[in-house]
């Protein structure tokens, strides 16, 4: 009769010590856990505006993005080493022709722009066989008309280098040349639209 009894004895001594350890495993986490909520709490409150997500009524706000025209870094490799010596530089042209020549060429190239952007923008669209949408032809007339005091500068200085008596009333080489980097600046630019900004036209 002791026998069964001592065994029982223990086994019941046993699951209390296994209880005993598991409370205070129970107790050391939930100690734990309230200092980490003390903590939390002691930090500022953040807040955060109302979000809203419909997008049904999603839409384009703005383009964005770079039209290049004239020298594209790829083709910087290719440049020619431009340096002369000292016995052909030649004087720099005045800063009062400078600035008249290039608002003479600006003015043509924004009357260029004016006219035949659009007939360009379209001429494209039927070689690539793509339809865009018309307000990228405002974008595109803005990136290029940022970018032209650059590139007026960059030619006016490559003709002063050149011999002087081929730098007379040159204004008109440089408008084609620019003009020529238009045409190619925008078939470039819609060619690298993203597929989902372009649609194919129909036969």
């Amino acid at each position: 009769m002791n026998q069964p009894l001592n065994s029982y004895l223990q086994q019941l001594h046993a699951f209390v010590e296994a209880q005993e350890k598991r409370i205070r495993s129970l107790e050391a986490a939930v100690k734990k856990l309230q200092e980490e909520t003390e903590v939390l709490k002691s930090r500022p409150p953040m807040q955060v505006d109302r979000i809203e997500y419909k997008f049904d009524q999603l839409k384009v706000e703005s383009l964005e993005g770079t039209l290049n025209i004239g020298l594209n870094p790829s083709e910087l490799q290719n440049i020619e080493d431009f340096a002369v010596d000292n016995k052909n530089i030649k004087a720099p042209i005045s800063p009062n022709n400078h600035m008249k020549r290039t608002m003479e060429i600006e003015d043509a190239i924004y009357q260029y722009l004016e006219s035949k952007l659009p007939e360009i923008v379209a001429s494209v669209q039927q070689k690539l066989n793509v339809n865009v949408d018309d307000s990228y032809i405002a974008f595109i007339k803005e990136d290029i008309k940022k970018q032209l005091p650059n590139r007026i500068d960059f030619y006016i200085k490559q003709q002063q280098s050149a011999d002087r008596s081929t730098q007379e009333n040159n204004n008109e080489v440089i408008i084609e040349l620019i003009k020529k980097e238009i045409q190619n600046g925008v078939h470039a630019f819609i060619s690298h639209l993203p597929e989902n900004m372009k649609g194919m036209k129909k036969e």
